[in-house]
């Protein structure tokens, strides 16, 4: 009688036949890849050994190599544009102005006003022209990097605005555009302590990817020791002004991620020299005999 109801019940209840249901155990797709062929099986290699897919070597300080201008937007006060692998940013500067906001902060110094936004074509998705969480979250990161290294007491009762906007997103976008802005700050000849570098890294388990590209940011997770660091550095004080991290690291792991992400800073440090003295030599006219 008990079975007869169970039967029923069983009958009676709906099926979902949109559902593929998967098999209740599961193997490695790596011990058939060649058994089917009649061939041993291959032991795939250590991510540690592996090479990235444009050629750099996992676990050391190599990154993408980068073509920086400054003084491209006429309209601005001053501007820089930043082209590393298939990230290109651009950045523009606008003041000091006075302020719309005036209270007792403002009047003893000046405001960095920062946006950052993603162009509707920057991203394999399309992106809204709307400013998003991601993008809000972005614009405080940029700004609190950026602030320590620019000397707003100069300004009193003014504000200072910067405007990043990411032509193409490859990976390392809020790194990419740090660099950019001070270097559009200093074109604009705003007042600073340093320049402000930023170099980004993805831990990979045992090995870390500097200067990520987007497909290496939204890698595999399932691993142990899985994050993102991004560093904003001032080179010539040597004094880290910026740092967010994601993910899950271990101590030693995070030490070692920021100290790889300052000798990235290091090494892009000339590179940003020689834009700026470009730059200026332009604008200098050259003296008449």
């Amino acid at each position: 009688m008990v079975k007869e109801v169970a039967f029923q019940v069983e009958r009676a209840m709906p099926v979902d036949t949109k559902r593929v249901r998967g098999p209740e155990e599961s193997q490695s797709p790596w011990l058939f890849v060649q058994q089917s062929r009649g061939q041993p099986t291959r032991v795939p290699q250590t991510r540690e050994s592996e090479r990235r897919a444009d050629g750099r070597r996992r676990g050391q300080v190599d990154a993408r190599p980068m073509f920086a201008r400054c003084g491209l937007v006429s309209q601005a006060k001053g501007s820089a544009y930043i082209e590393a692998g298939n990230t290109k940013l651009i950045c523009s500067v606008y003041g000091p102005r006075e302020t719309e906001r005036k209270d007792e902060l403002d009047m003893k110094a000046g405001r960095l006003v920062c946006a950052f936004r993603l162009a509707p074509f920057s991203c394999a998705k399309r992106c809204p022209w709307i400013q998003g969480s991601q993008e809000k979250d972005l614009t405080l990161s940029l700004q609190e990097s950026l602030q320590p290294g620019v000397c707003l007491h100069k300004y009193p009762r003014s504000q200072i605005e910067v405007n990043v906007l990411v032509l193409e997103n490859d990976g390392s976008a809020l790194a990419h555009a740090i660099t950019c802005a001070s270097l559009a700050l200093a074109d604009a000849g705003i007042e600073m302590y340093d320049l402000v570098l930023g170099c980004s890294l993805r831990q990979d388990g045992a090995a870390y990817l500097l200067d990520p590209t987007c497909r290496e940011e939204n890698g595999d997770e399932s691993t142990e020791n899985q994050g993102s660091l991004t560093v904003a550095l001032l080179p010539t004080l040597n004094q880290i002004s910026g740092l967010l991290s994601t993910g899950e690291m271990k101590e030693e792991t995070v030490v070692g991620a920021v100290r790889a992400c300052v000798e990235g800073c290091q090494r892009l440090y000339p590179a940003a020299q020689q834009c700026l003295l470009k730059s200026v030599r332009r604008k200098v006219p050259a003296p008449q005999n």
